[in-house]
């Protein structure tokens, strides 16, 4: 499948809907990572501090992820979108116009940032349900490919904080944001054969499935690694190599980057030699290059080169699991795409939060990255353990016609 025959089968606009809303909610869900180093020494924070601050939006997208999954199976999601964006203008314009002057008051918007996580839940299903199985890695890896808006954030948030001071990146933000919000509106539609709503406890029917629970950890594994790196790589390279933060998030730019444009990449190649093929040796280089990296190299030049590698590696997983998901789930896709997605978050919460407690206790960061890696490793046992079963029923050339 190439892009002009993608272009053909489903509705091209919808698709840049679904990755432009992405994009942006992406960008504003980890604005507390760029914005770290200028919060943390405003508010005298400890390690363990920044660390919480930067992985508290991660945990509550990955938590919102159920409840957007199960309102875009009820009232689609277009309109689950809409409501969404909505939200996180609000918060952003509460944060701008009174201030943020206490570590609550910084949790408390990263509570409400989380809905912009879990427009996860809203952009996939919005552009799956719109394109057959054959194109499924392609299609979710251009819509996926919006959390690239970490890249935005990474690049403009401590530029702008240095230039207005932090508080006034919350009031910037919201000119992209009002922007999408009215061309999505404009723009984008519900597939015409969108699955009946179903009662809400017969969405969560599908945790008696194992496969539920596998794609569930291989997601925390690759989605996770992305952004709880992606929100917390500010603060590593301003502790660990003393970079100022406007280099800092150049640096972590350059990693999301990787790991944002390298997604539908992930998704076609998966579609071309099958997801757990690709999935298989994606996991292998992300933990290769974590263990590497949790030895600090003295040049950080290395480290970036090596972070880039990670990332690109977990990006390019996040586009091979969703190649599988909707094969396995199509009907299911919403509550899938929120499960799925929540666990992801989860992933990056303890990415996030295990970073800053490791430098506090052990004054680096080996223990945790050391940790993020054996769980990439353990996924690809897990992944190897399920791949012929899978491949013999609902993978089989009889039942599908995409490759797995």
């Amino acid at each position: 499948m190439n892009l002009r025959s993608l272009a053909q089968a489903g509705h091209w606009p919808t698709l840049l809907m679904a990755f432009l809303y992405f994009d942006m909610s992406f960008m504003v869900w980890v604005l507390l990572g760029p914005l770290a180093v200028h919060i943390a020494a405003d508010l005298g924070l400890t390690p363990a501090q920044k660390g919480m601050m930067v992985a508290i939006p991660v945990l509550s997208g990955a938590l919102l992820r159920i409840l957007l999954g199960a309102m875009v199976d009820h009232i689609g999601p277009r309109r689950t979108g809409l409501i969404g964006q909505a939200v996180v203008i609000a918060a952003l314009v509460w944060a701008w116009l009174a201030g943020l002057h206490s570590l609550t008051a910084v949790h408390a918007l990263g509570v409400l940032l989380g809905v912009a996580g879990a427009s996860f839940a809203v952009a996939l299903p919005l552009a799956s349900r719109w394109y057959p199985p054959e194109s499924q890695g392609l299609a979710l890896g251009i819509a996926g490919a919006g959390n690239s808006g970490t890249v935005l954030a990474a690049l403009f948030a401590p530029t702008l904080a240095n230039l207005f001071g932090w508080n006034s990146v919350f009031g910037l933000a919201l000119i992209p944001l009002g922007i999408t919000l009215v061309v999505f509106f404009l723009f984008a539609r519900d597939a015409p054969d969108r699955p009946a709503p179903q009662r809400l406890t017969q969405y969560f029917t599908v945790l008696r499935d194992a496969d539920t629970w596998w794609f569930m950890f291989f997601y925390s594994v690759t989605f996770g690694g992305f952004v709880g790196l992606a929100s917390s790589l500010v603060i590593y390279f301003n502790d660990q190599y003393r970079l100022s933060p406007v280099i800092a998030g150049l640096f972590t730019a350059a990693c999301v980057f990787a790991g944002s444009m390298f997604r539908p990449i992930g998704g076609a190649l998966a579609d071309r030699h099958g997801g757990v093929r690709s999935l298989s040796f994606l996991y292998i280089i992300a933990a290769a290059s974590l263990a590497l990296v949790s030895f600090a190299p003295a040049s950080r030049w290395l480290a970036l080169g090596l972070f880039f590698v990670a990332m690109m590696a977990l990006g390019m997983g996040n586009g091979a699991v969703f190649q599988l998901v909707p094969q396995r789930f199509r009907r299911e896709i919403g509550v899938m795409t929120g499960l799925v997605g929540m666990a992801g978050g989860i992933g990056g919460f303890y990415l996030a939060a295990s970073l800053g407690w490791s430098k506090q206790w052990t004054g680096n960061y080996q223990t945790g990255l050391l940790m993020f890696a054996s769980l990439a490793i353990i996924a690809l046992i897990g992944l190897t353990g399920v791949k012929r079963r899978w491949r013999t029923t609902w993978g089989a050339s009889s039942v599908s016609a995409a490759r797995i």
